[in-house]
Protein backbone atom coordinates (compact mmCIF):
# COMPACT_ATOMS: atom_id res chain seq x y z
CA UNK A 1 0.00 0.00 0.00
CA UNK A 2 1.62 3.57 -0.93
CA UNK A 3 0.79 6.59 1.02
CA UNK A 4 0.03 9.12 -1.60
CA UNK A 5 0.30 12.48 0.43
CA UNK A 6 2.91 12.60 2.91
CA UNK A 7 2.33 12.05 6.64
CA UNK A 8 4.66 11.00 9.33
CA UNK A 9 3.75 8.84 11.87
CA UNK A 10 3.97 9.41 15.76
CA UNK A 11 1.82 7.21 17.98
CA UNK A 12 -1.51 5.65 17.47
CA UNK A 13 -4.08 4.25 20.05
CA UNK A 14 -5.57 1.29 18.32
CA UNK A 15 -8.37 -1.00 19.50
CA UNK A 16 -7.96 -4.63 17.67
CA UNK A 17 -7.08 -6.08 14.63
CA UNK A 18 -5.42 -9.61 13.60
CA UNK A 19 -3.02 -10.28 10.91
CA UNK A 20 -1.88 -13.71 10.05
CA UNK A 21 -2.53 -14.91 13.24
CA UNK A 22 -0.87 -12.66 15.30
CA UNK A 23 -3.78 -10.04 17.41
CA UNK A 24 -2.80 -6.93 17.63
CA UNK A 25 -4.60 -4.63 20.10
CA UNK A 26 -4.10 -1.45 22.30
CA UNK A 27 -5.33 1.13 24.31
CA UNK A 28 -8.72 2.71 23.23
CA UNK A 29 -8.66 6.36 22.24
CA UNK A 30 -10.74 7.55 25.78
CA UNK A 31 -12.41 5.69 28.41
CA UNK A 32 -15.05 6.39 32.09
CA UNK A 33 -12.21 4.91 33.88
CA UNK A 34 -9.72 7.51 33.84
CA UNK A 35 -5.68 7.77 33.21
CA UNK A 36 -2.98 6.82 35.26
CA UNK A 37 -1.30 9.90 36.96
CA UNK A 38 2.20 9.79 35.71
CA UNK A 39 2.00 8.97 31.85
CA UNK A 40 -1.84 9.91 31.33
CA UNK A 41 -2.60 6.62 29.85
CA UNK A 42 -5.98 5.24 29.85
CA UNK A 43 -7.15 3.04 32.14
CA UNK A 44 -9.24 -0.05 31.03
CA UNK A 45 -10.70 -3.10 32.27
CA UNK A 46 -9.52 -5.90 29.56
CA UNK A 47 -6.28 -7.21 29.41
CA UNK A 48 -5.20 -6.38 25.72
CA UNK A 49 -1.44 -6.45 24.22
CA UNK A 50 -0.42 -4.62 21.41
CA UNK A 51 2.15 -5.00 18.37
CA UNK A 52 1.45 -2.27 15.90
CA UNK A 53 1.73 1.41 15.16
CA UNK A 54 -0.37 1.62 12.13
CA UNK A 55 -3.99 1.30 13.75
CA UNK A 56 -5.65 -2.16 11.87
CA UNK A 57 -2.51 -4.42 12.31
CA UNK A 58 -1.22 -3.50 8.42
CA UNK A 59 2.40 -3.07 7.55
CA UNK A 60 3.80 0.95 7.22
CA UNK A 61 3.18 2.32 4.06
CA UNK A 62 5.56 3.55 1.86
CA UNK A 63 5.07 7.17 0.64
CA UNK A 64 5.69 7.72 -3.13
CA UNK A 65 5.45 10.36 -5.67
CA UNK A 66 6.49 8.65 -8.76
CA UNK A 67 6.30 5.15 -9.97
CA UNK A 68 8.52 2.33 -11.24
CA UNK A 69 7.79 3.85 -14.73
CA UNK A 70 8.15 7.97 -13.20
CA UNK A 71 4.83 8.52 -13.56
CA UNK A 72 3.17 10.59 -10.58
CA UNK A 73 0.88 8.23 -8.58
CA UNK A 74 -2.60 8.96 -8.29
CA UNK A 75 -3.12 12.19 -5.66
CA UNK A 76 0.46 12.36 -4.90
CA UNK A 77 2.31 16.23 -4.45
CA UNK A 78 4.67 16.36 -7.11
CA UNK A 79 7.50 19.27 -5.80
CA UNK A 80 8.08 22.20 -8.20
CA UNK A 81 10.88 21.63 -9.89
CA UNK A 82 13.05 23.76 -12.47
CA UNK A 83 14.63 22.07 -15.47
CA UNK A 84 17.56 23.43 -14.39
CA UNK A 85 17.26 22.00 -10.79
CA UNK A 86 15.88 18.43 -12.44
CA UNK A 87 19.33 18.12 -14.40
CA UNK A 88 21.16 18.55 -11.57
CA UNK A 89 19.55 15.67 -9.21
CA UNK A 90 19.59 13.97 -12.64
CA UNK A 91 23.23 14.43 -13.29
CA UNK A 92 24.70 14.22 -9.37
CA UNK A 93 22.80 10.68 -9.33
CA UNK A 94 24.63 9.95 -12.92
CA UNK A 95 27.92 11.25 -11.80
CA UNK A 96 27.56 9.09 -8.69
CA UNK A 97 27.11 6.02 -10.58
CA UNK A 98 29.90 7.04 -13.06
CA UNK A 99 32.17 7.41 -9.65
CA UNK A 100 31.22 3.88 -8.37
CA UNK A 101 31.60 2.34 -12.56
CA UNK A 102 35.25 3.76 -12.77
CA UNK A 103 36.47 3.27 -9.06
CA UNK A 104 35.22 -0.09 -8.73
CA UNK A 105 37.48 -1.46 -11.81
CA UNK A 106 39.78 0.75 -10.48
CA UNK A 107 40.56 -1.46 -7.43
CA UNK A 108 40.04 -4.68 -9.42
CA UNK A 109 42.65 -3.32 -11.16
CA UNK A 110 45.12 -2.94 -8.00
CA UNK A 111 45.13 0.79 -8.45
CA UNK A 112 43.04 1.58 -4.88
CA UNK A 113 43.20 -0.49 -2.24
CA UNK A 114 39.32 -0.88 -1.38
CA UNK A 115 35.80 1.11 -2.88
CA UNK A 116 32.21 0.57 -1.46
CA UNK A 117 29.45 1.29 -3.98
CA UNK A 118 25.69 2.82 -3.73
CA UNK A 119 24.36 1.37 -7.08
CA UNK A 120 20.60 1.04 -6.64
CA UNK A 121 20.52 4.07 -3.90
CA UNK A 122 21.48 6.90 -5.95
CA UNK A 123 17.99 8.58 -4.96
CA UNK A 124 17.85 7.98 -1.53
CA UNK A 125 21.31 9.90 -1.24
CA UNK A 126 20.79 12.71 -3.70
CA UNK A 127 16.87 13.43 -2.98
CA UNK A 128 18.32 13.46 0.98
CA UNK A 129 21.20 15.94 -0.09
CA UNK A 130 18.88 17.89 -1.87
CA UNK A 131 16.35 18.27 0.81
CA UNK A 132 19.05 19.28 3.11
CA UNK A 133 20.84 22.76 3.59
CA UNK A 134 24.66 23.15 2.50
CA UNK A 135 26.12 23.70 5.97
CA UNK A 136 23.60 21.33 7.74
CA UNK A 137 26.22 18.75 9.94
CA UNK A 138 25.90 15.50 7.94
CA UNK A 139 27.43 12.03 9.70
CA UNK A 140 27.66 9.00 6.76
CA UNK A 141 28.04 5.74 6.95
CA UNK A 142 29.98 4.29 3.77
CA UNK A 143 27.53 4.89 0.84
CA UNK A 144 26.76 9.07 1.29
CA UNK A 145 29.38 10.30 -1.62
CA UNK A 146 26.82 11.62 -3.06
CA UNK A 147 25.86 14.13 -0.61
CA UNK A 148 29.50 15.50 -0.59
CA UNK A 149 29.34 15.57 -5.10
CA UNK A 150 25.66 17.60 -4.27
CA UNK A 151 27.57 19.93 -2.21
CA UNK A 152 30.24 20.88 -4.32
CA UNK A 153 33.17 18.44 -3.14
CA UNK A 154 35.34 18.36 -6.03
CA UNK A 155 36.04 14.91 -7.86
CA UNK A 156 40.02 15.52 -7.59
CA UNK A 157 38.75 15.53 -3.57
CA UNK A 158 37.45 12.14 -3.97
CA UNK A 159 40.48 10.63 -5.60
CA UNK A 160 42.76 12.12 -3.17
CA UNK A 161 40.85 10.27 -0.64
CA UNK A 162 40.10 7.22 -2.51
CA UNK A 163 44.36 7.40 -3.54
CA UNK A 164 45.24 8.76 0.03
CA UNK A 165 47.70 11.68 -1.52
CA UNK A 166 49.08 14.11 0.30
CA UNK A 167 45.85 16.10 -1.26
CA UNK A 168 43.74 14.42 0.57
CA UNK A 169 42.60 16.14 4.26
CA UNK A 170 42.38 12.96 6.05
CA UNK A 171 46.28 12.59 4.73
CA UNK A 172 45.77 9.10 3.65
CA UNK A 173 45.37 7.80 7.14
CA UNK A 174 41.76 6.50 6.38
CA UNK A 175 40.41 3.78 4.26
CA UNK A 176 38.82 4.12 1.14
CA UNK A 177 35.25 6.09 1.17
CA UNK A 178 35.83 7.37 4.71
CA UNK A 179 35.47 10.96 3.14
CA UNK A 180 35.39 14.03 5.67
CA UNK A 181 35.03 17.69 4.75
CA UNK A 182 35.15 20.85 7.00
CA UNK A 183 34.04 22.91 4.54
CA UNK A 184 31.05 20.77 3.66
CA UNK A 185 30.12 20.26 7.14
CA UNK A 186 30.81 16.37 6.28
CA UNK A 187 32.02 14.92 9.36
CA UNK A 188 34.59 12.14 8.68
CA UNK A 189 33.81 8.57 8.19
CA UNK A 190 34.89 5.91 11.06
CA UNK A 191 35.02 2.17 9.79
CA UNK A 192 32.71 0.99 13.39
CA UNK A 193 28.97 0.48 12.42
CA UNK A 194 26.82 2.70 14.26
CA UNK A 195 28.90 4.67 15.95
CA UNK A 196 28.14 8.22 13.56
CA UNK A 197 24.67 7.72 15.60
CA UNK A 198 24.85 8.55 18.92
CA UNK A 199 27.83 11.40 17.65
CA UNK A 200 25.33 12.47 15.78
CA UNK A 201 22.48 13.23 18.89
CA UNK A 202 25.71 15.10 20.45
CA UNK A 203 25.96 17.26 16.92
CA UNK A 204 22.47 17.95 16.95
CA UNK A 205 22.39 19.16 20.77
CA UNK A 206 25.49 21.07 20.26
CA UNK A 207 23.91 22.97 17.38
CA UNK A 208 20.44 23.70 19.76
CA UNK A 209 22.50 25.21 22.40
CA UNK A 210 24.60 27.46 19.86
CA UNK A 211 22.15 30.62 19.73
CA UNK A 212 23.50 31.13 15.57
CA UNK A 213 22.26 28.03 14.68
CA UNK A 214 19.93 26.38 16.76
CA UNK A 215 16.90 27.60 14.62
CA UNK A 216 19.09 27.11 11.32
CA UNK A 217 20.39 23.51 11.20
CA UNK A 218 20.05 20.35 12.14
CA UNK A 219 22.40 17.18 12.71
CA UNK A 220 21.59 14.62 10.11
CA UNK A 221 22.95 10.87 10.21
CA UNK A 222 22.98 8.46 7.85
CA UNK A 223 22.92 4.84 8.45
CA UNK A 224 21.95 1.17 7.08
CA UNK A 225 18.92 -1.31 8.65
CA UNK A 226 22.37 -3.21 9.78
CA UNK A 227 23.41 -0.37 11.82
CA UNK A 228 20.05 0.09 13.12
CA UNK A 229 20.56 -3.23 15.10
CA UNK A 230 23.34 -1.88 17.40
CA UNK A 231 22.95 0.07 20.67
CA UNK A 232 24.28 2.74 19.08
CA UNK A 233 21.35 3.11 17.69
CA UNK A 234 19.55 3.27 20.43
CA UNK A 235 21.75 5.39 22.38
CA UNK A 236 21.19 7.71 19.52
CA UNK A 237 17.70 7.94 19.50
CA UNK A 238 16.66 7.94 22.94
CA UNK A 239 19.45 11.16 23.70
CA UNK A 240 17.89 12.49 20.48
CA UNK A 241 14.49 12.48 21.68
CA UNK A 242 14.67 12.60 25.65
CA UNK A 243 17.06 15.49 26.08
CA UNK A 244 16.40 16.52 22.80
CA UNK A 245 18.00 17.75 19.78
CA UNK A 246 17.21 18.53 16.22
CA UNK A 247 18.73 15.54 14.89
CA UNK A 248 17.69 13.88 11.37
CA UNK A 249 17.60 10.04 11.14
CA UNK A 250 18.26 8.56 7.96
CA UNK A 251 17.80 4.65 7.77
CA UNK A 252 18.88 3.77 4.65
CA UNK A 253 16.96 0.03 4.16
CA UNK A 254 18.54 -1.37 1.37
CA UNK A 255 17.56 -5.16 2.45
CA UNK A 256 21.34 -6.45 3.62
CA UNK A 257 23.52 -6.25 6.69
CA UNK A 258 26.56 -7.24 4.42
CA UNK A 259 25.66 -10.72 3.51
CA UNK A 260 22.35 -10.71 6.07
CA UNK A 261 19.31 -10.11 4.58
CA UNK A 262 16.74 -7.91 6.52
CA UNK A 263 14.29 -10.85 7.17
CA UNK A 264 16.91 -12.09 9.26
CA UNK A 265 17.50 -8.67 10.95
CA UNK A 266 14.33 -8.15 12.64
CA UNK A 267 10.98 -9.50 13.44
CA UNK A 268 9.00 -5.89 13.76
CA UNK A 269 8.15 -4.06 10.94
CA UNK A 270 10.99 -2.45 9.71
CA UNK A 271 13.02 0.32 11.32
CA UNK A 272 10.23 2.72 11.19
CA UNK A 273 8.02 0.87 13.72
CA UNK A 274 10.61 1.75 16.28
CA UNK A 275 10.36 5.73 16.08
CA UNK A 276 7.19 5.81 17.95
CA UNK A 277 8.62 4.07 20.63
CA UNK A 278 11.14 6.72 21.12
CA UNK A 279 8.34 9.33 20.60
CA UNK A 280 9.43 11.02 17.58
CA UNK A 281 7.75 11.65 14.30
CA UNK A 282 8.55 8.51 11.87
CA UNK A 283 8.01 7.94 8.33
CA UNK A 284 8.72 5.15 5.67
CA UNK A 285 9.55 6.58 2.04
CA UNK A 286 10.37 5.02 -1.27
CA UNK A 287 14.08 5.47 -1.32
CA UNK A 288 14.34 4.64 -5.27
CA UNK A 289 11.65 7.58 -5.58
CA UNK A 290 14.06 10.72 -5.72
CA UNK A 291 11.41 12.98 -5.77
CA UNK A 292 9.68 11.22 -2.89
CA UNK A 293 12.58 10.96 -0.61
CA UNK A 294 13.19 14.91 -1.28
CA UNK A 295 9.89 15.26 -0.32
CA UNK A 296 9.46 13.21 2.95
CA UNK A 297 13.46 14.62 4.06
CA UNK A 298 12.70 18.51 3.62
CA UNK A 299 9.65 18.09 5.51
CA UNK A 300 11.40 15.69 8.35
CA UNK A 301 13.96 18.58 8.71
CA UNK A 302 11.19 21.51 8.84
CA UNK A 303 9.58 19.41 11.65
CA UNK A 304 13.16 18.71 13.20
CA UNK A 305 14.07 22.45 13.56
CA UNK A 306 10.66 23.98 14.32
CA UNK A 307 9.91 20.51 17.33
CA UNK A 308 13.84 20.65 18.48
CA UNK A 309 13.74 16.87 18.25
CA UNK A 310 14.23 13.85 16.32
CA UNK A 311 12.89 12.76 13.36
CA UNK A 312 13.24 9.20 11.84
CA UNK A 313 12.92 8.73 7.76
CA UNK A 314 13.05 5.04 6.72
CA UNK A 315 13.79 5.17 2.70
CA UNK A 316 13.19 1.63 1.28
CA UNK A 317 16.08 0.68 -1.64
CA UNK A 318 17.66 -1.92 -2.81
CA UNK A 319 21.80 -2.41 -2.26
CA UNK A 320 22.37 -3.19 -6.30
CA UNK A 321 26.20 -3.32 -5.69
CA UNK A 322 28.45 -5.83 -3.37
CA UNK A 323 28.54 -4.90 0.16
CA UNK A 324 32.10 -3.51 -0.90
CA UNK A 325 34.58 -4.99 -3.11
CA UNK A 326 35.93 -7.66 -0.70
CA UNK A 327 32.03 -8.93 -1.15
CA UNK A 328 30.52 -11.54 -3.86
CA UNK A 329 27.37 -11.04 -2.56
CA UNK A 330 26.05 -14.10 -5.58
CA UNK A 331 27.13 -15.90 -2.62
CA UNK A 332 24.30 -15.16 -0.66
CA UNK A 333 21.65 -13.66 -3.56
CA UNK A 334 20.87 -14.63 -6.84
CA UNK A 335 22.13 -13.00 -9.70
CA UNK A 336 18.62 -12.70 -11.00
CA UNK A 337 16.65 -11.04 -7.93
CA UNK A 338 19.41 -8.48 -8.74
CA UNK A 339 19.44 -8.19 -12.59
CA UNK A 340 15.46 -8.01 -12.01
CA UNK A 341 15.84 -4.80 -9.59
CA UNK A 342 18.03 -3.16 -11.76
CA UNK A 343 15.85 -3.76 -14.53
CA UNK A 344 12.18 -2.85 -13.40
CA UNK A 345 13.21 -0.69 -10.14
CA UNK A 346 15.92 1.70 -11.12
CA UNK A 347 16.25 5.04 -9.19
CA UNK A 348 17.94 6.76 -12.18
CA UNK A 349 15.90 5.25 -15.10
CA UNK A 350 12.88 6.28 -12.87
CA UNK A 351 13.86 9.64 -12.81
CA UNK A 352 14.80 9.86 -16.26
CA UNK A 353 11.48 8.63 -17.68
CA UNK A 354 9.52 11.35 -15.36
CA UNK A 355 11.91 14.16 -17.04
CA UNK A 356 11.71 12.55 -20.40
CA UNK A 357 7.64 12.91 -20.17
CA UNK A 358 8.14 17.12 -19.07
CA UNK A 359 9.92 17.18 -22.52
CA UNK A 360 13.40 18.11 -20.19
CA UNK A 361 15.54 14.78 -21.43
CA UNK A 362 16.32 13.06 -24.51
CA UNK A 363 18.70 10.38 -26.01
CA UNK A 364 21.06 13.26 -26.85
CA UNK A 365 21.15 14.73 -23.60
CA UNK A 366 22.17 11.13 -22.28
CA UNK A 367 24.75 10.56 -24.57
CA UNK A 368 26.41 13.79 -24.06
CA UNK A 369 25.98 13.72 -20.21
CA UNK A 370 27.62 10.07 -20.42
CA UNK A 371 30.81 11.03 -22.31
CA UNK A 372 31.27 14.32 -20.21
CA UNK A 373 30.74 12.43 -17.00
CA UNK A 374 32.72 9.27 -17.78
CA UNK A 375 36.05 11.45 -18.82
CA UNK A 376 36.52 13.66 -16.21
CA UNK A 377 35.93 10.94 -13.77
CA UNK A 378 38.83 8.92 -15.55
CA UNK A 379 40.90 12.69 -15.53
CA UNK A 380 40.81 13.16 -12.18
CA UNK A 381 41.55 9.37 -11.38
CA UNK A 382 44.87 9.33 -13.96
CA UNK A 383 45.53 12.80 -12.30
CA UNK A 384 45.30 11.28 -8.78
CA UNK A 385 47.56 8.84 -9.27
CA UNK A 386 50.51 11.02 -10.18
CA UNK A 387 50.54 13.14 -7.18
CA UNK A 388 52.67 12.44 -4.05
CA UNK A 389 51.48 10.38 -1.07
CA UNK A 390 51.60 12.34 2.42
CA UNK A 391 54.65 13.32 3.87
CA UNK A 392 56.34 10.67 6.86
CA UNK A 393 56.27 13.41 9.44
CA UNK A 394 51.99 13.10 9.26
CA UNK A 395 52.49 10.07 11.06
CA UNK A 396 52.92 11.67 14.15
CA UNK A 397 51.00 14.87 13.65
CA UNK A 398 47.17 16.22 14.16
CA UNK A 399 46.13 13.62 17.32
CA UNK A 400 48.28 14.95 20.65
CA UNK A 401 48.46 19.01 21.09
CA UNK A 402 51.63 17.46 22.65
CA UNK A 403 53.37 14.17 21.38
CA UNK A 404 53.68 11.72 24.22
CA UNK A 405 56.81 9.69 25.12
CA UNK A 406 56.19 6.60 23.27
CA UNK A 407 55.18 8.36 19.94
CA UNK A 408 58.65 10.53 20.10
CA UNK A 409 59.98 7.05 20.83
CA UNK A 410 58.59 5.45 17.60
CA UNK A 411 59.63 8.60 15.66
CA UNK A 412 63.15 8.34 16.35
CA UNK A 413 62.89 4.91 16.15
CA UNK A 414 61.55 5.21 12.35
CA UNK A 415 64.53 8.03 11.55
CA UNK A 416 67.14 5.35 12.88
CA UNK A 417 65.84 3.02 10.31
CA UNK A 418 65.64 5.20 7.62
CA UNK A 419 68.68 6.31 8.18
CA UNK A 420 70.34 2.78 8.11
CA UNK A 421 68.41 1.71 5.15
CA UNK A 422 66.65 4.26 2.96
CA UNK A 423 69.82 4.85 0.73
CA UNK A 424 70.74 1.18 0.64
CA UNK A 425 67.26 -1.16 0.50
CA UNK A 426 65.97 -0.53 -3.13
CA UNK A 427 62.05 -1.14 -1.68
CA UNK A 428 62.54 1.20 0.75
CA UNK A 429 63.84 3.85 -1.83
CA UNK A 430 61.08 3.07 -4.00
CA UNK A 431 58.49 3.85 -0.72
CA UNK A 432 60.32 6.92 -0.16
CA UNK A 433 60.30 8.06 -3.75
CA UNK A 434 56.44 7.93 -3.88
CA UNK A 435 56.12 10.27 -0.48
CA UNK A 436 56.08 14.07 -1.03
CA UNK A 437 59.27 15.06 0.38
CA UNK A 438 60.64 11.27 0.13
CA UNK A 439 60.96 11.06 3.73
CA UNK A 440 63.79 13.88 4.19
CA UNK A 441 61.78 16.54 6.85
CA UNK A 442 61.51 13.40 8.84
CA UNK A 443 65.20 11.96 8.86
CA UNK A 444 66.66 15.82 8.44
Amino acid sequence: MLLHSLSFRHSFLLTRACSNGRVFSTLPASTSLGYLPTTHSPVIPKLAFFNSVTGDGSKIPNYRVLDELGVPVEGAEVPQLSKQFAWRLYENMQLLSTLDDILCSGQRQGRIPFYATSYGEEATVIGSAAALADDDEVLSQYRETGVLLWRGFTLDGIMAQAFGNHEDSGKGRQIAVHYGSKQHHFHTISSPLATQIPQAAGVGFALKRDPVRRSKNVACVFFGEGAASEGDFHAGMLFASAVPSPTLFLARNNGFAISTPNSQQFYGDGISARGPGYGVDTVRVDGNDVLAVMNAVKEARRRCLEGGRAVLVEMMTYRVGHHSTSDDSYVYRERREVEDVQKNNNPITRFRLFMESRGWWNETYEEELAFRLKRDVIKALKRAETVKKPSLEDMFTDVYAEEPWNIQEQRKELVALLKKYGQVWEPWQTELRALKDGGKVLSD
